[in-house]
C-alpha cells in the first residue's frame, strides 16, 4: 500500500511540472512583501508626524495624524491638489479610451485585413516607438501648442497622447494570437460587414489584452510629469504637478509629500481592482500562448 502511494505521488509530480515547492513559496512570499512594503511605508508615514518621519529606527505602525494630514494637503494654495487630482482623472481617462480603442482597430486591421502597404504602414508605427518624444520632441511640441494657443489648457496634455505606438503594437500581436483567420472568414462567409466583425467576434476575444493596456495606459498617463509641467500653468497642474508644489521653500515637509502621494495611488487601486480579474486573466492568457 505504501508502495503505490508513493508511486501515485510521483505520478500526479510527474503530471504537474509546475508544482510548487517550498522554495518557491518562499520567494513568492518575500517578493510580495517587497512589492506591498513600500506603499505600507507610504501610508505610515502620511499618518504619523515629520519627527516620526526621520525617526531611527523607523516606526512601523500607523498614527492617528491621516485626518490632519490630508486636510493639510487639501488646505496647501499654492498646489492645488483637488484641481490636479481632477484634471489627472480628466486627462488619464480620456487617453486611455482613445488608446484603447484606436488600438484595438488598428491591431484588428493590421492583423486580419488585407490592403496595401500594410507592412509598411506597421513599420512605420514601430518606429515612432524608437523615438524618444520626451528628449528630442518636447520643444517642437511645445511650439505647436503656442501656435494653436493651448498654453495653460488640458487639451495641450490631452492631445500628444491619443494615440499610441506600443498599444498598436500590442493589439496586433494580441489579434493575431485570439482571432484565428477562420473565425473572421466565417464572419464574412455568413455576410457580416468589417464593423459588425470587429463588435461580435473581435472585441469578445481581445478584452483581456484591452484590460492590459487600459491598465498600462492610465498608469503612465496618470504618473506624468514633465510635460504638464512645462504646458499647464501652476494654478491648473495634473496631480504629479500638485505634488512638487507641496515641499515648503526651505523645509521638506515628508509627511505632506507622502499624504498627497498617497491619496494619488488611490485611483490607481481603485482602477486595479475594478479591472484585475480582466488584466490577470489577460497576462495568464498571454503566457500561455506564448
Amino acid at each position: 500500500m505504501a508502495q503505490s502511494g508513493t508511486t501515485s505521488r510521483r505520478r500526479a509530480d510527474k503530471r504537474d511540472p509546475f508544482l510548487a515547492t517550498p522554495l518557491t513559496k518562499i520567494a513568492l512570499g518575500v517578493t510580495v512583501i517587497l512589492s506591498i512594503f513600500p506603499i505600507y511605508w507610504m501610508i505610515i508615514i502620511a499618518s504619523r508626524t515629520n519627527a516620526d518621519a526621520v525617526n531611527v529606527p523607523p516606526i512601523l505602525l500607523p498614527g492617528g495624524n491621516l485626518g490632519e494630514n490630508i486636510a493639510r494637503v487639501l488646505a496647501t494654495e499654492d498646489a492645488h491638489f483637488l484641481q490636479g487630482l481632477l484634471n489627472s482623472l480628466i486627462v488619464t481617462s480620456t487617453v486611455t479610451i482613445s488608446v484603447v480603442i484606436i488600438s484595438t482597430f488598428a491591431g484588428f486591421a493590421f492583423a486580419r485585413l488585407q490592403f496595401r502597404g500594410r507592412n509598411i504602414l506597421l513599420g512605420s508605427i514601430l518606429i515612432t516607438m524608437m523615438v524618444p518624444l520626451q528628449q528630442m520632441g518636447i520643444v517642437p511640441l511645445y511650439q505647436l501648442m503656442v501656435d494653436l494657443g493651448w498654453v495653460g489648457t488640458l487639451k495641450a496634455v490631452i492631445l500628444p497622447y491619443l494615440l499610441n505606438g506600443f498599444g498598436v503594437f500590442m493589439m496586433t500581436q494580441y489579434t493575431q494570437q485570439a482571432v484565428p483567420e477562420e473565425l473572421v472568414e466565417a464572419a464574412r462567409v455568413d455576410g457580416a460587414s468589417t464593423m459588425r466583425i470587429w463588435w461580435n467576434v473581435i472585441l469578445p476575444a481581445v478584452r483581456p489584452g484591452m484590460a492590459v493596456l487600459a491598465l498600462q495606459t492610465f498608469m503612465l498617463n496618470w504618473n506624468e510629469f514633465m510635460w504638464p509641467l512645462i504646458v499647464l500653468t501652476p494654478d491648473n497642474p495634473t496631480v504629479q504637478v500638485s505634488i512638487s508644489f507641496l515641499t515648503a521653500a526651505h523645509t521638506t515637509d515628508y509627511v505632506l509629500i507622502f499624504t498627497g502621494t498617497a491619496l494619488s495611488v488611490l485611483p490607481l487601486i481603485v482602477v486595479f481592482i475594478a479591472f484585475g480579474r480582466q488584466i490577470v486573466g489577460g497576462l495568464m492568457e498571454g503566457a500561455v500562448k506564448a
